[in-house]
């Protein structure tokens, strides 16, 4: 893109997608800062060249794909020498193959297609499929716990706990408001919370969970919304885990998987 009005336009193209990628990132790394300074460090290479979007017309497949160049070019590092719930999670991640997390998430949360996800992750088609099966097997069998569900919704409330249930967890109970939640989490803690924003008295499901966190801080909080870049602005803290509302099946799935690997989310503010 060479002329201002070009540039201008890929700009603004970029813009629209990247709560999106923080999204991804934070998911991939379990953490709201290690997440966006993946996001910071792909939005400074694309200043340095944005060959990659002539290469590449489809421009959410071009940013990811220059994400997964940095990505790849670090190693997709693990923090050494972590203790406590933390290291174990991180050592957990260790045993799955290369790219299998990658290639899950990119399916499932993200939706991009088998197509798609080949051509940001520069590999062939079956091998996309192998890492996703490969993926949904390593990640479900490793981890089981007990999952709170915070949802004013009954249907949906049920459908989560079918989910989750489903993949092997337990599901300590359902809480449609603010209190409900608090109390429900002192009463049978957790070790995983999925969490609607919105609940049935107009209390807030980010006010719940921090209330929740101040005597558990170690949990890892899946948060459902039908607004996900109001969350993802990079400007405060906010969660590592995010569904979008219409949710599917396998989101939860992989969202799930994926977040009892982590055990800490940082405290969020309404």
């Amino acid at each position: 893109m060479t002329t201002t009005d070009g540039t201008a336009d890929l700009s603004d193209r970029i813009a629209s997608e990247l709560p999106y990628l923080r999204r991804y990132a934070r998911a991939l790394t379990g953490s709201q800062s290690s997440g966006d300074s993946y996001a910071i460090a792909t939005l400074e290479a694309i200043l340095q060249d944005r060959s990659i979007f002539e290469a590449e017309p489809r421009t959410r497949v071009a940013l990811y794909k220059c994400f997964h160049a940095i990505w790849g070019s670090a190693g997709a590092p693990v923090p050494e020498e972590v203790s406590g719930m933390v290291g174990r999670a991180q050592r957990a991640l260790k045993s799955l193959g290369p790219n299998t997390r990658e290639a899950l998430l990119l399916s499932t949360v993200e939706e991009f297609s088998i197509e798609e996800i080949a051509a940001i992750m520069e590999i062939d088609r079956d091998e996309v499929r192998h890492l996703i099966a490969t993926a949904r097997s390593d990640m479900e069998a490793s981890t089981s716990g007990r999952i709170m569900v915070i949802e004013d919704e009954p249907i949906i409330a049920a459908d989560l706990s079918a989910i989750v249930e489903e993949l092997g967890h337990s599901v300590t109970g359902v809480a449609r408001t603010r209190q409900e939640a608090v109390e429900l989490g002192a009463r049978e803690r957790p070790d995983l919370i999925l969490a609607d924003i919105q609940l049935a008295d107009n209390s807030s499901g980010i006010d719940a969970v921090n209330d929740i966190l101040v005597a558990m801080p170690d949990m890892p909080v899946i948060f459902i919304t039908a607004f996900p870049e109001r969350l993802l602005t990079g400007n405060r803290p906010e969660p590592a885990f995010l569904i979008s509302k219409p949710y599917k099946e396998d989101q939860v799935q992989s969202a799930v998987s994926q977040a009892m690997f982590f055990a800490s989310t940082e405290t969020l503010r309404a």
